[in-house]
């Protein structure tokens, strides 16, 4: 777990100079505080418990577990206050009105994390904040730099990596990983920001010396209700509290209106022709991953080493910050070029046994309508044939997404429909939602439909990513000669890097990638044993049930 990953030597706080920073009345009582946490049982001895108030159970009715571990004191509310009274757990209390808005301040406070002098590098955005880190993270490595990593895939500082257990910790453990990275001798964090942990207060009490916006899109509705209140909580990065300068790309509508009212001394970058920044990307036509960035002044010669325009932009994002943050243009022109290798991101999978037969399998971490779009959209002109898009969606999330998701995804030849941590959720109407915007969006473009072969339903995911991969061959029962094998690709979306799939409040163990892997070994014995594409079966596409296998 993250909260391993503590500073070996802590700055002891007094109890009463937490109270007075926070605005909290005295404690009853002095003690020590040498650390931090919101979970019982995560706690250290010497730490502050954070009783929180929570949506199934108040965090103060485990104050006596809390101290049972070692805490020497606890922030709750007013409630937690006398759920630790009632339990006669003899620890004093600070009281907030609020406990959750000031646990940043508190973490940053007994870590000492504001004047640490580690520089951090914060990115928000729908998409590509992950591939984004992971390029400026090479890139710096590559430079000589020792570099600390928090994002989705996972935590690192140095050489050790730890799987994350969110997009961006609770402010106790990163104000704890920041402590830690200074320690070791980090010379630079990079981050990724969640649009959850800046409203819920996860990252207040860090400053980031720059802050990165990517982009803007369809997600995470069920949280922020609306886009005009996701977009507000993704800008609140880019407040004089949060950060020192900021950079933004203006692709988008949304990037263009937070820049048109900064908060703090932002930077432009634009990749689409026609939108005038102060940092523009004009791409090679007879090579699309090959590209110019240009401040009108300087041009730096750049390729991005993975495909599609939204990596272009990835990588251009990537070259700005490092400049900003005061690297040579000479230099960041060859580190930048470094193959970060992103894990579930356009990531490749290959097994020694293939000798030519098997298509290209993809598997990427898109599960929202842009980003399926535009993975498609990244690997068509490199597909000779057959172009296979797997697709899902999650339960008890943003269900208003999904027909558009079925509908981004009916662009490729052949659409695969399976399960993806429905959770809660009835699997099958998540599904029925996906399959009618695939359907309808083949009714509409029927015309245009030459390779089309059918749109495919298939709950379990484990054989979903076998018709899949099966169809990428011919095999199956949507099969045809043309365009199968090593001229077309797979891409299984969704999940990239997860190793899990929860279905019912289970988390059942499943990584796309070991699966993809035991598939083409499968499609290979079916060669092998003598199996061949047969004549294509061309699926009606108005038809409302698609196709089974």
């Amino acid at each position: 777990m993250v909260h391993t990953l503590r500073p070996r030597q802590s700055r002891p706080t007094l109890l009463s100079r937490i109270a007075a920073d926070l605005g909290a009345p005295a404690p009853v009582r002095e003690v020590t505080v040498t650390g931090v946490s919101l979970d019982s049982r995560a706690v250290q001895a010497g730490d502050l418990y954070a009783g929180l108030p929570g949506a199934r159970t108040h965090g103060a009715r485990f104050a006596a577990a809390a101290l049972a571990a070692g805490a020497v004191a606890i922030l709750t509310d007013a409630t937690g206050a006398e759920l630790v009274e009632e339990s006669g757990t003899d620890l004093p209390v600070l009281v907030h009105p609020e406990p959750r808005s000031v646990l940043g301040a508190a973490a940053a406070l007994i870590h000492a994390t504001a004047d640490h002098g580690l520089p951090v590098i914060g990115i928000t955005g729908t998409n590509g904040k992950t591939t984004t880190a992971y390029l400026i993270q090479s890139a710096l490595t590559a430079m000589g730099e020792k570099v600390g990593l928090i994002g989705t895939v996972e935590t690192r500082i140095g050489d050790e990596r730890v799987p994350s257990v969110r997009t961006t910790p609770e402010a106790p453990d990163l104000h704890a990983l920041l402590a830690t990275m200074a320690e070791r001798g980090m010379d630079c964090c990079v981050m990724e920001v969640s649009s959850h942990a800046l409203s819920q207060h996860r990252v207040d009490g860090v400053v980031y010396e720059l802050a990165l916006f990517t982009n803007l899109s369809q997600d995470h509705l069920d949280f922020h209700h609306d886009m005009e209140h996701y977009f507000l909580a993704k800008a609140d990065l880019f407040s004089p509290q949060r950060a020192r300068r900021g950079l933004v790309c203006i692709d988008d509508e949304w990037g263009q209106r937070l820049a048109a009212a900064p908060g703090i001394p932002v930077t432009t970058l634009a990749t689409r022709p026609g939108l005038v920044a102060d940092w523009t990307v004009s791409v090679e036509e007879s090579d699309t991953a090959a590209f110019v960035l240009t401040d009108g002044a300087e041009e730096l010669h750049l390729r991005s080493a993975l495909p599609g325009d939204f990596n272009v932009a990835n990588t251009a994002m990537a070259a700005v910050s490092l400049i900003l943050l005061g690297h040579s243009i000479d230099t960041v022109a060859a580190a930048v070029l470094t193959d970060p290798h992103v894990p579930g991101r356009m990531e490749q999978v290959r097994i020694p046994e293939d000798n030519g037969r098997l298509p290209r399998v993809i598997v990427d971490y898109a599960h929202t309508p842009e980003a399926i779009h535009a993975a498609l959209d990244a690997l068509r002109p490199t597909t000779d044939g057959r172009l296979v898009c797997l697709t899902g969606a999650g339960g008890d999330r943003d269900r208003d997404k999904r027909s558009a998701m079925g509908a981004a995804a009916a662009a490729a030849d052949v659409v695969v429909v399976t399960d993806d941590n429905p959770r809660g959720e009835d699997p099958e109407v998540i599904r029925s939602a996906i399959l009618r915007g695939a359907i309808d969006e083949r009714n509409r473009r029927q015309p245009d439909l030459v390779g089309f072969v059918g749109i495919i339903e298939a709950a379990d995911r484990h054989e979903a990513i076998r018709i899949a991969i099966a169809a990428g061959c011919g095999l199956g029962p949507e099969s045809t000669i043309d365009g199968v094998g090593p001229a077309a690709t797979v891409a299984i979306l969704g999940k990239g890097h997860e190793k899990g799939q929860e279905v019912a409040g289970e988390v059942l163990p499943f990584d796309d990638r070991t699966e993809c892997e035991e598939a083409m070994r499968s499609v290979l014995a079916r060669l092998d044993a003598g199996e061949r594409p047969g004549a294509p079966v061309i699926v009606d596409p108005s038809s409302s049930e698609g196709s089974t296998p």
